[in-house]
Protein backbone atom coordinates (compact mmCIF):
# COMPACT_ATOMS: atom_id res chain seq x y z
CA UNK A 1 0.00 0.00 0.00
CA UNK A 2 0.94 3.47 -0.83
CA UNK A 3 1.35 5.96 2.58
CA UNK A 4 -1.87 7.95 0.88
CA UNK A 5 -3.78 4.32 1.43
CA UNK A 6 -2.35 2.93 4.40
CA UNK A 7 -4.96 2.55 7.45
CA UNK A 8 -4.22 2.91 11.04
CA UNK A 9 -6.40 0.77 12.79
CA UNK A 10 -6.94 2.58 16.00
CA UNK A 11 -7.71 -1.03 18.14
CA UNK A 12 -10.57 1.17 19.76
CA UNK A 13 -12.79 -1.98 22.13
CA UNK A 14 -15.41 -4.29 20.80
CA UNK A 15 -18.09 -2.28 22.39
CA UNK A 16 -17.03 0.67 20.14
CA UNK A 17 -16.39 -1.17 17.21
CA UNK A 18 -19.95 -3.11 16.88
CA UNK A 19 -21.88 -0.44 18.32
CA UNK A 20 -23.49 -0.12 14.86
CA UNK A 21 -23.36 -3.39 13.61
CA UNK A 22 -20.99 -2.38 10.68
CA UNK A 23 -17.46 -3.07 9.76
CA UNK A 24 -15.29 -2.67 12.31
CA UNK A 25 -12.91 -0.97 9.83
CA UNK A 26 -15.27 2.12 9.62
CA UNK A 27 -13.91 3.49 12.79
CA UNK A 28 -10.39 3.43 11.91
CA UNK A 29 -8.86 6.65 10.20
CA UNK A 30 -7.11 6.15 6.86
CA UNK A 31 -3.57 8.23 6.61
CA UNK A 32 -4.29 10.37 2.98
CA UNK A 33 -1.93 13.01 1.44
CA UNK A 34 -3.30 16.04 -0.29
CA UNK A 35 -1.77 19.21 -2.20
CA UNK A 36 -3.14 22.45 -0.38
CA UNK A 37 -1.82 25.47 -2.36
CA UNK A 38 1.19 23.19 -3.93
CA UNK A 39 2.42 22.18 -0.36
CA UNK A 40 1.42 18.93 0.66
CA UNK A 41 -0.56 18.13 3.62
CA UNK A 42 -0.93 15.00 5.35
CA UNK A 43 -4.29 14.16 6.97
CA UNK A 44 -6.75 11.08 8.19
CA UNK A 45 -10.05 10.63 7.57
CA UNK A 46 -13.33 8.27 8.43
CA UNK A 47 -16.47 8.26 8.55
CA UNK A 48 -19.75 9.78 6.90
CA UNK A 49 -22.45 12.93 8.05
CA UNK A 50 -21.55 16.04 9.66
CA UNK A 51 -18.27 16.69 8.83
CA UNK A 52 -16.19 17.58 12.48
CA UNK A 53 -12.60 18.67 11.50
CA UNK A 54 -10.07 18.09 14.47
CA UNK A 55 -7.01 20.42 14.71
CA UNK A 56 -4.55 18.83 16.96
CA UNK A 57 -1.81 20.54 19.98
CA UNK A 58 1.36 22.39 19.30
CA UNK A 59 4.21 19.55 18.57
CA UNK A 60 2.11 16.96 18.07
CA UNK A 61 0.18 15.59 15.12
CA UNK A 62 -3.40 13.94 14.06
CA UNK A 63 -1.71 10.37 14.57
CA UNK A 64 -1.75 10.94 18.39
CA UNK A 65 -5.03 10.99 18.66
CA UNK A 66 -5.82 8.18 16.76
CA UNK A 67 -7.65 6.30 19.34
CA UNK A 68 -10.04 9.29 20.25
CA UNK A 69 -10.67 9.93 16.90
CA UNK A 70 -12.22 6.39 16.61
CA UNK A 71 -14.35 6.97 19.33
CA UNK A 72 -15.55 10.16 17.31
CA UNK A 73 -16.06 8.36 14.18
CA UNK A 74 -18.16 5.76 15.66
CA UNK A 75 -20.56 8.43 16.90
CA UNK A 76 -21.59 8.91 12.88
CA UNK A 77 -20.09 11.94 11.55
CA UNK A 78 -16.87 12.28 9.18
CA UNK A 79 -14.26 13.12 11.17
CA UNK A 80 -11.30 14.87 9.28
CA UNK A 81 -8.00 15.13 11.16
CA UNK A 82 -5.15 17.75 9.27
CA UNK A 83 -1.58 17.32 10.50
CA UNK A 84 -0.83 21.24 10.70
CA UNK A 85 1.14 22.59 8.38
CA UNK A 86 4.88 21.77 9.91
CA UNK A 87 3.77 19.00 11.85
CA UNK A 88 2.80 15.57 10.71
CA UNK A 89 4.73 15.24 7.17
CA UNK A 90 2.75 18.50 5.92
CA UNK A 91 4.58 21.14 4.31
CA UNK A 92 5.06 24.72 6.57
CA UNK A 93 3.84 27.69 5.98
CA UNK A 94 5.93 30.73 4.88
CA UNK A 95 7.42 32.50 7.72
CA UNK A 96 5.57 35.10 7.17
CA UNK A 97 2.08 33.50 6.94
CA UNK A 98 3.03 31.51 10.48
CA UNK A 99 0.38 33.26 12.31
CA UNK A 100 -3.00 32.04 14.12
CA UNK A 101 -4.63 34.15 10.86
CA UNK A 102 -2.40 32.24 8.43
CA UNK A 103 -3.48 28.32 9.92
CA UNK A 104 -7.18 29.56 9.63
CA UNK A 105 -6.91 30.66 6.06
CA UNK A 106 -4.92 27.91 5.38
CA UNK A 107 -7.26 25.56 6.91
CA UNK A 108 -9.75 26.95 4.75
CA UNK A 109 -7.52 25.92 1.51
CA UNK A 110 -7.64 22.37 3.12
CA UNK A 111 -11.42 22.59 3.10
CA UNK A 112 -11.40 23.37 -0.47
CA UNK A 113 -9.26 21.14 -1.30
CA UNK A 114 -11.40 18.34 0.12
CA UNK A 115 -14.94 19.94 -1.49
CA UNK A 116 -15.99 20.23 2.03
CA UNK A 117 -18.43 23.15 1.49
CA UNK A 118 -21.03 22.44 4.42
CA UNK A 119 -20.05 24.38 7.51
CA UNK A 120 -18.46 21.73 9.91
CA UNK A 121 -18.18 21.16 13.87
CA UNK A 122 -14.54 22.70 14.64
CA UNK A 123 -12.90 21.01 17.48
CA UNK A 124 -9.99 21.99 18.58
CA UNK A 125 -7.18 20.53 21.55
CA UNK A 126 -4.54 23.25 22.83
CA UNK A 127 -3.02 25.36 20.18
CA UNK A 128 -5.48 23.74 17.40
CA UNK A 129 -7.89 25.34 19.98
CA UNK A 130 -6.70 28.75 19.25
CA UNK A 131 -6.39 27.66 15.12
CA UNK A 132 -10.68 26.73 15.66
CA UNK A 133 -11.12 30.17 17.18
CA UNK A 134 -10.05 32.33 14.83
CA UNK A 135 -11.48 29.77 11.81
CA UNK A 136 -14.61 30.27 13.23
CA UNK A 137 -14.34 34.26 13.49
CA UNK A 138 -12.74 34.58 9.99
CA UNK A 139 -14.94 32.04 8.61
CA UNK A 140 -18.21 32.53 10.28
CA UNK A 141 -20.07 30.55 7.17
CA UNK A 142 -18.27 27.55 7.25
CA UNK A 143 -18.57 26.55 11.26
CA UNK A 144 -21.55 25.01 12.39
CA UNK A 145 -19.84 24.96 16.22
CA UNK A 146 -16.70 25.07 18.05
CA UNK A 147 -15.59 22.36 20.67
CA UNK A 148 -12.58 23.22 22.57
CA UNK A 149 -10.44 21.19 24.29
CA UNK A 150 -8.29 22.67 26.88
CA UNK A 151 -7.51 25.50 24.47
CA UNK A 152 -5.26 28.58 24.27
CA UNK A 153 -6.90 31.77 23.51
CA UNK A 154 -7.30 33.10 27.30
CA UNK A 155 -4.93 35.98 28.47
CA UNK A 156 -5.02 34.99 31.94
CA UNK A 157 -2.10 33.28 33.61
CA UNK A 158 -2.93 33.16 37.29
CA UNK A 159 -2.70 35.46 39.96
CA UNK A 160 -0.56 36.56 42.94
CA UNK A 161 -2.82 37.68 45.55
CA UNK A 162 -5.85 39.94 43.78
CA UNK A 163 -3.53 40.78 40.94
CA UNK A 164 -3.95 38.82 37.43
CA UNK A 165 -1.13 37.99 35.87
CA UNK A 166 -1.35 37.27 31.48
CA UNK A 167 -0.06 34.50 29.55
CA UNK A 168 2.61 36.76 28.09
CA UNK A 169 3.80 37.21 31.89
CA UNK A 170 4.68 33.48 32.22
CA UNK A 171 7.95 32.40 31.90
CA UNK A 172 8.83 29.55 29.38
CA UNK A 173 10.90 27.93 32.22
CA UNK A 174 7.22 27.86 34.24
CA UNK A 175 5.60 26.15 30.75
CA UNK A 176 8.62 23.53 30.96
CA UNK A 177 8.25 23.01 34.60
CA UNK A 178 4.74 21.81 34.62
CA UNK A 179 5.03 19.45 31.89
CA UNK A 180 6.28 16.35 33.89
CA UNK A 181 3.21 17.33 35.81
CA UNK A 182 0.62 17.03 32.86
CA UNK A 183 2.04 13.34 32.46
CA UNK A 184 1.32 11.90 36.03
CA UNK A 185 0.27 9.78 37.58
CA UNK A 186 2.91 6.81 36.02
CA UNK A 187 0.37 5.12 34.66
CA UNK A 188 -0.88 7.64 32.79
CA UNK A 189 3.13 8.61 31.98
CA UNK A 190 3.51 5.41 30.37
CA UNK A 191 0.60 5.57 27.95
CA UNK A 192 1.04 8.87 26.99
CA UNK A 193 4.27 9.88 26.64
CA UNK A 194 5.70 7.33 24.39
CA UNK A 195 2.70 8.58 22.16
CA UNK A 196 3.61 12.28 22.50
CA UNK A 197 7.95 11.83 22.24
CA UNK A 198 7.30 9.63 19.11
CA UNK A 199 5.72 12.47 17.23
CA UNK A 200 6.76 15.55 18.82
CA UNK A 201 10.66 14.75 18.86
CA UNK A 202 10.25 13.42 14.77
CA UNK A 203 8.63 17.21 14.05
CA UNK A 204 11.21 19.07 15.87
CA UNK A 205 14.09 17.34 13.94
CA UNK A 206 12.49 17.64 10.52
CA UNK A 207 10.81 21.08 10.61
CA UNK A 208 12.77 22.84 13.89
CA UNK A 209 11.91 26.66 12.75
CA UNK A 210 7.80 25.91 12.23
CA UNK A 211 7.85 23.74 15.85
CA UNK A 212 8.89 26.69 17.41
CA UNK A 213 7.09 29.52 15.66
CA UNK A 214 3.81 27.73 16.75
CA UNK A 215 5.05 27.44 20.42
CA UNK A 216 6.06 31.38 20.21
CA UNK A 217 1.98 31.57 18.82
CA UNK A 218 0.62 29.87 21.50
CA UNK A 219 2.61 30.86 24.55
CA UNK A 220 1.87 34.91 22.95
CA UNK A 221 -2.10 33.81 21.84
CA UNK A 222 -4.77 36.59 23.82
CA UNK A 223 -8.15 35.82 21.53
CA UNK A 224 -10.21 37.21 23.74
CA UNK A 225 -11.83 39.99 21.16
CA UNK A 226 -12.18 37.08 18.98
CA UNK A 227 -14.00 35.12 21.85
CA UNK A 228 -16.37 38.11 22.57
CA UNK A 229 -17.08 38.49 18.69
CA UNK A 230 -17.98 34.35 18.64
CA UNK A 231 -20.68 35.30 21.90
CA UNK A 232 -21.70 37.71 20.13
CA UNK A 233 -22.55 35.93 16.62
CA UNK A 234 -23.89 32.85 18.93
CA UNK A 235 -21.81 30.94 17.88
CA UNK A 236 -22.29 27.47 19.84
CA UNK A 237 -19.21 26.57 21.76
CA UNK A 238 -18.74 23.72 24.45
CA UNK A 239 -15.45 24.20 26.24
CA UNK A 240 -13.84 21.39 27.51
CA UNK A 241 -10.84 21.25 30.42
CA UNK A 242 -9.05 18.65 32.50
CA UNK A 243 -8.90 19.60 35.73
CA UNK A 244 -5.46 18.69 36.81
CA UNK A 245 -3.79 20.83 33.77
CA UNK A 246 -1.29 23.20 34.79
CA UNK A 247 -0.45 24.40 31.34
CA UNK A 248 -3.75 25.98 30.38
CA UNK A 249 -4.68 27.29 34.00
CA UNK A 250 -7.97 27.32 35.60
CA UNK A 251 -7.46 30.55 35.36
CA UNK A 252 -7.57 30.58 31.81
CA UNK A 253 -10.31 28.34 31.62
CA UNK A 254 -12.17 31.05 33.62
CA UNK A 255 -11.86 33.62 31.95
CA UNK A 256 -12.56 31.67 28.45
CA UNK A 257 -15.90 30.83 30.08
CA UNK A 258 -16.04 34.23 31.41
CA UNK A 259 -15.91 35.90 27.64
CA UNK A 260 -18.14 33.55 25.86
CA UNK A 261 -21.19 34.55 28.00
CA UNK A 262 -21.13 30.95 30.37
CA UNK A 263 -20.72 28.83 27.15
CA UNK A 264 -21.16 25.34 27.93
CA UNK A 265 -18.73 24.09 29.68
CA UNK A 266 -17.47 20.83 31.67
CA UNK A 267 -14.12 19.81 33.99
CA UNK A 268 -13.32 16.53 32.95
CA UNK A 269 -10.78 14.64 35.76
CA UNK A 270 -7.32 14.75 33.89
CA UNK A 271 -4.66 17.23 32.50
CA UNK A 272 -3.45 18.60 29.54
CA UNK A 273 -3.26 15.43 27.51
CA UNK A 274 -6.09 13.91 28.90
CA UNK A 275 -8.13 13.19 25.79
CA UNK A 276 -4.68 11.27 24.56
CA UNK A 277 -4.47 9.39 27.83
CA UNK A 278 -8.08 8.48 28.31
CA UNK A 279 -9.93 7.78 24.86
CA UNK A 280 -13.11 6.06 26.44
CA UNK A 281 -13.36 9.36 28.84
CA UNK A 282 -13.39 11.42 25.38
CA UNK A 283 -15.61 9.06 23.87
CA UNK A 284 -17.79 9.45 26.07
CA UNK A 285 -17.71 13.26 26.74
CA UNK A 286 -18.24 13.50 22.14
CA UNK A 287 -20.94 10.93 22.38
CA UNK A 288 -22.84 13.06 24.43
CA UNK A 289 -22.07 16.17 22.59
CA UNK A 290 -22.47 14.58 18.89
CA UNK A 291 -24.40 11.46 19.09
CA UNK A 292 -27.77 12.93 20.29
CA UNK A 293 -27.94 15.75 17.49
CA UNK A 294 -31.06 14.92 17.08
CA UNK A 295 -32.35 14.55 20.39
CA UNK A 296 -33.25 17.98 21.18
CA UNK A 297 -33.67 21.37 19.73
CA UNK A 298 -32.44 24.44 22.11
CA UNK A 299 -29.48 24.85 24.28
CA UNK A 300 -29.27 26.70 27.13
CA UNK A 301 -25.74 29.02 28.21
CA UNK A 302 -25.29 27.29 31.67
CA UNK A 303 -22.76 24.77 32.81
CA UNK A 304 -23.64 21.37 32.77
CA UNK A 305 -22.57 17.88 33.95
CA UNK A 306 -21.82 14.99 31.45
CA UNK A 307 -25.31 13.65 31.95
CA UNK A 308 -26.79 16.44 31.02
CA UNK A 309 -24.35 17.02 27.86
CA UNK A 310 -26.94 15.09 25.23
CA UNK A 311 -29.02 18.96 25.25
CA UNK A 312 -25.74 20.24 23.54
CA UNK A 313 -25.68 18.33 20.37
CA UNK A 314 -27.94 19.90 17.81
CA UNK A 315 -27.52 23.55 18.32
CA UNK A 316 -23.71 22.72 17.85
CA UNK A 317 -24.48 20.51 14.28
CA UNK A 318 -27.72 22.10 13.20
CA UNK A 319 -26.16 25.38 13.82
CA UNK A 320 -26.88 27.80 10.45
CA UNK A 321 -23.82 29.84 9.78
CA UNK A 322 -24.29 33.56 8.48
CA UNK A 323 -26.89 34.47 10.93
CA UNK A 324 -26.61 37.87 11.83
CA UNK A 325 -27.53 37.15 15.54
CA UNK A 326 -26.88 40.19 18.92
CA UNK A 327 -27.15 39.80 22.00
Amino acid sequence: MSEADTVDRAKAPDDLMGRRGGDPAAFWLSWKKILVDGRSVSYGEAGDGVPVVFLHGWGLDHRVYKRSLARLVATGVRVVAPALPGFGGSAPLPAQDSTLAGFASWLAEFLDALKITEPALIMGHSFGGGVGIVFAHDYPQRVRGLVLVNSIGASAWARRGVTPRTITQRPLWDWGLHFPGDLWPLAQARRVLPVILSEAVPNLLREPGAFWRVAGLARGANLLDELAELKRRRLPVVVLWGNRDRIITRDAFEEMCQVLGNPHSLTVDGSHAWLIADPDTFGEVITNVVEVATRTRTLGRTRRGIGELPSLATKLLRHRPGANHTQ
